[in-house]
């Protein structure tokens, strides 16, 4: 894919096959998003909500958890639910998913939404891996893995095909391959360019995504990546003052920036899309060949079991 046409793409995206509107009733059903204090991730909870989802909102400050509960409730009527979350934490992660089995039975849509874009090459994780794969990937593995228990059982108890793994990545991954040795910190990492380190994370979460499907799917899990589109969030806030001027023309509202990830999440015809990455606006979309690879991805699986293996 030429990189003129990925850029066009992206900014002027195909028309709407998905809508806010065209969420179906979720009376019933649990969600957990994951950085839903802002961005993407609270507008899918908004429009969750408004559905009658039961919605948890993950994220790591408390504070603007709070503050976000209350914004959600002025907005639709309706109470959200605040679960402490810091993905670049894995023991914090456990105890997390702790007290969320503490209070509930059943979860049907797992929405991995964080993510941290282009971060200052000396930041890392409180375990001392790369802070944008340890955040993107390892902790939203690590996330999903403790709470496959309850996906599971679920399904058991759910119509077919309605217990999803959501994971947003992007076309980003595009501008990056995988390189094990630069997953933690190390001197290669530090001289490594933020962008590639970016693209690398995305590349990751949708090999991830496809091996989940590759696991699970006969248990029930659909397991759906996608692009999200180029959409004005506080993933930029990394980036210099001027590329944030530059590149506020092409983005999108955020409204639309939650359209994909909706439609994977709750559209009764996603069902079928398991493995699938998806782009705006809920249209299947054609990733790198590589992601597809069963080889890497079990090269992946088992390197991120091995982290989560450690604690």
């Amino acid at each position: 894919m030429g990189l003129t046409r990925l850029i066009l793409g992206q900014v002027f995206p195909p028309a709407l096959h998905c809508t806010a509107g065209s969420v179906p009733d979720l009376s019933g059903k649990v969600a957990l998003v994951t950085g839903a204090n802002a961005g993407i991730g609270k507008e899918t909870a908004r429009v969750l909500l408004t559905k009658n989802a039961k919605v948890w909102i993950a994220c790591r400050d408390v504070s603007k958890g709070e503050a976000t509960l209350k914004e959600l409730k002025a907005l639709t009527g309706r109470d959200a639910h605040l679960l402490k979350l810091d993905l670049a934490n894995l023991r914090a992660i456990k105890r997390s998913v702790e007290e969320f089995l503490q209070r509930e039975t059943q979860l049907h849509i797992l929405f991995n939404n964080a993510g941290v874009f282009r971060p200052p090459i000396e930041l890392v994780t409180d375990d001392g891996y790369d802070l944008t794969f340890g955040t993107n990937v390892l902790g939203h593995f690590y996330l999903t893995k403790l709470l496959l228990p309850i996906l599971i059982s679920t399904t058991k108890s759910s119509p077919e095909g309605t217990v999803r793994v959501v994971n947003t990545a992007s076309h980003g991954h595009f501008f990056g391959n995988l390189q094990f040795d630069t997953f933690v910190d190390g001197p290669k990492r530090r001289a490594d360019h933020t962008l590639r380190l970016y693209g690398q994370s995305k590349m990751g979460n949708i090999i991830f995504s496809v091996e989940l499907h590759r696991r699970y799917h006969d248990q029930g899990i659909v397991s759906i990546a996608l692009h999200p589109g180029v959409t004005d969030t506080q993933a930029k806030r990394h980036l210099s003052s001027l590329w944030q001027q530059l590149s506020t023309w092409a983005l999108w509202d955020v409204s639309y920036g939650a359209l994909t990830q909706l439609y994977a999440g709750t559209a009764p015809d996603a069902a079928r899309l398991g493995g699938q990455y998806l782009i705006p606006w809920g249209c299947i979309g054609t990733p790198r060949a590589d992601t597809q690879d069963p080889q890497l991805g079990k090269e992946l699986w088992v390197w991120l079991e091995e982290q989560a293996s450690k604690l």
